[in-house]
């Protein structure tokens, strides 16, 4: 009786699917959903989920963290209050802390989505996955474009959140369960970190600090009333609550626990900016992977997750023995993301060890970026929105000046400004599936348009000579030179 109840179960998933799908599947999934895509839940995830109360076909809630690498799925109980089930860690995500501006800038969403079972796709070129549903409403309030932003199996992305194959089939197959619970949609929760008061006081000044701190609001709102907040629109601005919110109230009603969470929160950030916690940002070449994918797995390389909880909520041996499949510009994972430290107007200062003048100036040669001295320790100081770098000429190991351009519109622009940091040379960029580049951008008004960058000649004083930092701005980087878009197809498939 269990085995035909199972059965039941798979083909009443199937065709839920089906019809669901009918309307955006091409000719792959005239045979209906693939085989993989009605695989049951693990047996250990179901026994988890017995542990902790909850059925198969209870509603779930998605956030994922970009700087930690982690996705959590969440469960609803009887009572409406949701409980953590499981966290997976990220094998792969692109682009820069910050949200998705435009469509090419590799940038992995940030915000509040409504996932549909439309948006599932059985059929995915990468195992199995979702749709973010990018961009909402309050993505095209602020402009911003881009289309196919998944969540997916293998390990590359341009755009995308990859799980590998595993971990998306298990992630799917929750969900799936969950519409055929009743569910109807669930909501994705895409943030740059854990929304915690020391994150929120060390990227205090960073200029994606207002969009995060409106995102913070909806944080807020689920963890202290373990709620699904109810997510709408004013302006170009989220706002989060109960019925009114969702009614389009600009400003909803505050519930008490919620506003003592952010009052809680703002006093701990205020103490530990006066304990001189530093402001700073993060810089990746392209993006970042939960340190469980990386061949030396050892207790230091989860420094970066943040805190000094040593006890991860994954088992570090069992992902890291994971098929991960094609992994999307492995070069720029090697580096590792950097911290420059802003002040408050945006003013990113990057230290590191100096060298004698003789040896920065053979290095400054080779690079063809001038004659002068350049010390590598660099203090960086914004004067104008323009790409330059100031070299003094001056004595000894006297630092050299950095002006970057902030990202504001542009949260991939320190990535295409400051790759050089990284490596001598450019490194070049594979094809990557699930390109969002792939279709032509749509034309969007940049706050920094990186073609407009041109030397600029300044007089300072002791010597002082301005030079131009090469910058190359790419928006389809990550696109191959042929790109085939099957007509309703969630992913975008790169052929050779």
């Amino acid at each position: 009786m269990t085995a035909r109840l199972a059965t039941a179960r798979l083909l009443a998933a199937a065709s839920l699917l089906a019809l669901a799908l009918a309307g955006c599947q091409d000719g792959s999934g005239i045979n209906g959903p693939s085989a993989r895509s009605i695989a049951p839940i693990a047996p250990q995830t179901v026994a988890l989920m017995q542990t902790k109360g909850m059925q198969q076909t209870d509603p779930i809630l998605i956030r994922a963290y970009k700087k930690e690498a982690e996705m959590e799925v969440w469960k609803r109980g009887g009572d409406g209050r949701y409980a953590l089930l499981k966290t997976y860690p990220i094998c792969r995500w692109s682009g820069q802390l910050g949200p998705k501006v435009r469509e090419g800038d590799r940038q992995a969403p940030e915000g509040f989505y409504t996932i549909t079972p439309g948006l599932m796709n059985p059929n995915s070129s990468y195992y199995l996955s979702f749709d973010t549903g990018f961009p909402n409403a309050v993505d095209r309030a602020n402009g911003r474009t881009g289309k196919y932003l998944m969540v997916h199996g293998t390990c590359s992305s341009a755009g995308c959140f990859a799980m590998t194959d595993a971990t998306i089939a298990e992630i799917y197959a929750v969900a799936r369960e969950a519409f055929i619970g009743g569910q109807r949609s669930f909501q994705f929760q895409s943030y740059p970190f854990r929304m915690t008061a020391q994150n929120m006081a060390k990227f205090r000044n960073d200029p994606n600090m207002p969009f995060w701190q409106n995102l913070k609001e909806g944080s807020d709102y689920f963890e202290a009333l373990r709620e699904e907040p109810k997510v709408g629109q004013c302006g170009t601005k989220y706002v989060f609550g109960g019925s009114d919110a969702a009614a389009g109230a600009c400003k909803p009603r505050l519930d008490p626990v919620v506003a003592e969470k952010r009052e809680h929160d703002e006093r701990e950030v205020a103490e530990l900016v006066a304990k001189g916690t530093p402001a700073v940002r993060v810089v990746y070449q392209d993006g970042g992977q939960n340190p469980v994918f990386r061949p030396q797995n050892n207790s230091s390389a989860f420094a970066s997750l943040g805190g000094t909880e040593t006890v991860l909520p994954y088992d570090a041996k069992e992902f890291g023995r994971h098929n991960l499949g094609d992994v999307s510009r492995p070069e720029t994972l090697a580096a590792g993301p950097q911290e420059i430290e802003i002040g408050p107007k945006v003013q990113p200062t990057m230290m590191a060890g100096a060298e004698p003048a003789k040896a920065a100036t053979k290095a400054a040669t080779k690079a063809g970026r001038g004659q002068n001295p350049v010390a590598t320790t660099l203090m960086a100081n914004r004067t104008d929105p323009d790409l330059r770098v100031e070299t003094t000429a001056s004595v000894g190991e006297r630092p050299a000046r950095i002006t970057v351009a902030d990202a504001d519109g542009d949260p991939s622009s320190y990535q295409k400004l400051m790759g050089s940091l990284f490596s001598k040379e450019k490194p070049a960029a594979p094809a990557t599936p699930a390109v969002d580049a792939a279709v032509v951008p749509e034309p969007v008004k940049l706050a920094h348009d990186a073609d407009k960058l041109a030397p600029k000649a300044t007089a300072k004083p002791h010597a002082v000579k301005t030079a131009k930092v090469e910058g190359k701005v790419d928006a389809k980087a990550a696109a191959s030179p042929k790109l085939v878009l099957r007509k309703g197809e969630p992913d975008v498939k790169a052929k050779p």
